[in-house]
Parts: structure tokens; sequence; C-alpha cells
């Protein structure tokens, strides 16, 4: 259901010099954007290609997992599977499986934060491994922290966020959302932790545009088929580490935040959630995330299956709006990408 509309932009160089050609992908996109799952996704721009990592998952007749699955699009609409990002499971845990990767470049690496966990976890932790391209294959560095050592109940779904030359992660899972300033080669911790948001929520994300800094985070269950609850909410603060307030003033670090994309209860779609942000060519943001298409909620592992979507993020008054507050399900204009 997706259609391509190709603008040719010719641009003659005045002195001379040469010609240039620039491309324009003008593309119409239709929800899910990629199929059959890709859980808690993660999203960066390479040289060529725009790369979604995913969570471990088994798909279709396959009993083997993929490790941290990879698929990659130049348009941000038509994607297509690249491969894994390990080529085996990182030993520092005796089990366990790769929840929520988030994939980010600094120093000139790939770097991958991921969570080790199984469900119902004591101990789960975080881990980071680095690669020289965005398909990997990821080098395993080890653990950075687990529950216990770090102090924080249920440790996953890390977040890396690098302000100025200070690196960070961010994480939390229901015993609330901390970071902690990590080392310079981002490769152990460097700080104390400190708390962002309270206990409601999971999968902390953060951009900054203008003054403020934006705290994107998850609540409710992501993992209940059709009856799965997933929504995002916001707050935002000045300052990195807080306070973040939702539109009504209310601190997260209270559960406040205002819900700003969650299920529609007569529509095609529920929980959606845990997100990316990313920007197109001319500016656009583009929230990434997952859900669930209610008529067809599980892998036949019995997972809840969690397709790949996107949709445009406008601003108003300083906040992100998204559609109606639900999940676009009709074709609809795509991301502007040049190629």
């Amino acid at each position: 259901m997706k259609k391509g509309i190709l603008f040719l932009l010719v641009a003659v160089c005045v002195a001379g010099v040469g010609i240039y050609y620039f491309t324009a992908d003008q593309n119409q996109y239709q929800n899910p954007v990629f199929e059959p799952v890709l859980a808690d996704p993660s999203i960066v721009k390479g040289e060529d290609y725009f790369y979604a990592y995913g969570t471990e998952d088994a798909w279709g007749e396959d009993s083997d997992t993929k490790l941290v699955p990879i698929v990659r699009s130049k348009n941000l609409t038509d994607w297509e599977y690249a491969g894994e990002a390990f080529t085996k499971k990182p030993s520092w845990k005796g089990a366990g499986s790769i929840w929520a990767p988030d994939v980010t470049k600094y120093k000139g690496k790939y770097f991958l934060f991921y969570a080790l966990s199984i469900w119902g976890d004591s101990n789960p932790g975080i881990g980071v491994a680095t690669a020289e391209h965005p398909e990997g294959p990821f080098k395993d560095k080890g653990k950075l922290f687990d529950s216990e050592e770090i102090g924080v109940s249920n440790s996953i779904d890390p977040f890396f966020y690098q302000q100025d030359d200070h690196p960070y992660v961010f994480w939390g899972s229901f015993h609330g959302i901390y970071g902690v300033e990590l080392g310079e080669d981002a490769l152990g911790v460097k700080g104390e932790p400190f708390q962002v948001a309270g206990d409601a929520y999971e999968a902390p994300y953060i951009i900054k545009r203008n003054d403020y800094y934006y705290l994107f985070v998850s609540e409710g269950s992501c993992c209940e088929g059709a009856d799965s609850t997933y929504k995002v909410a916001v707050g935002r603060s000045k300052e990195l580490k807080g306070p973040y307030l939702d539109q009504n003033g209310k601190k997260l670090l209270d559960n406040g935040g205002t819900v700003i994309l969650e299920g529609k209860a007569e529509g095609k779609f529920a929980g959606p959630g845990h997100n990316a942000i990313v920007a197109d060519d001319k500016g656009q943001d583009w929230i990434v995330y997952h859900a669930i298409v209610k008529e067809d909620p599980v892998l036949w592992t019995g997972a809840s299956k969690r397709p790949l979507m996107i949709d445009p993020i406008a601003w108003s008054d300083g906040w992100p709006v998204i559609n109606d507050g639900y999940p676009s399900e009709q074709e609809q204009p795509g991301p502007s990408v040049k190629h």
C-alpha cells in the first residue's frame, strides 16, 4: 500500500563546476511499515540508509530468535530485513533475551545499548556493544550494570544521550526512570544515578528542541495482544536532569505526563509505544514505535506481534502532537527524504 512519487531537482552550478542532481522521495505510507514484528524500535541514520533495531523475537515458522533484528530503509516507509546485530548472545548473564536495543553513533562508532532479561527477572541488566557499521556485526563490550549494582529494580530499556561531551544512559521499567553519566568511552558508569520520572513508566527517550528537553515515556501494558494498553506520554524540562513537567505542570517524578499517543477503542491498533524519534530531510520529526494489529495480535510463539509504525509529529505551543492522539490507519504522505 506504499506508493512513491519521485521528484528530480536539478541545480546547475553557475560557476561551471558541475551539475548536481538531488532526488526527494515524496512517498505515501500506511501503517504498519514493517511486519511481522520490530518491537521496542530504535533508529539511526547511516550514510545510505535509515536503520531500525528491535527486541529479540522469533518470526514466522523460524524457531530461532533473531538476536536484535535490523531493518533498513531509504525513505522510512519501505523497509527490508538486513540481518542481526549479534552473531551470538552476550555471555555476561546466565540467561536472558536481548530487549529494547538503543543504537546511536558516538565517537565515530555505532554503540548498541541493550537489556538482558527474562520475564520476572530479579536482576536484569544493561550491556553495550559497538560496531563500525550500523549493520554490524556488533562486538559485545559486556555489562554496563545490573539492577543490584545500580540500585534500581528492573533495570531495562536503555537510552543513550550525549549532552555536549558528556554521555549518559537513561533507563527504567515501572520502578522509576533514571539516568547516570558514563565515562568518556561510554563503556562504564561515571556518576551517581538520578531519577527523572516515577514508577508508572518505562522506555525513556529524550530529544532537545529549542529551550527544552522532552522526555517521552511509555505506560500501560506492552504485551497483552489486542488487550494491550501501552501509550506514550511526555514531559519537558529546561535541564537534562529535570524536573520534567507535563502540560498541566505536574512532575513526571509524581507520575504526571501528557499522553500523546494511545490505542483507540474502535481503532485498528492497540498498545502503541516504546518510541524513538527521527527527523526527515525537511526537519519534520517522525515518531517511530510499535503497536499491535488487533486482528492479528500474536506470533506463533504466543508473544505479542508488534510491527513497526511511524507517524509525523506536529509541534503546538511547544508540545508534540501526533495525529488525533491515535496511530494513523489510512494511507497518507510520508517523510521527505533526499537521495
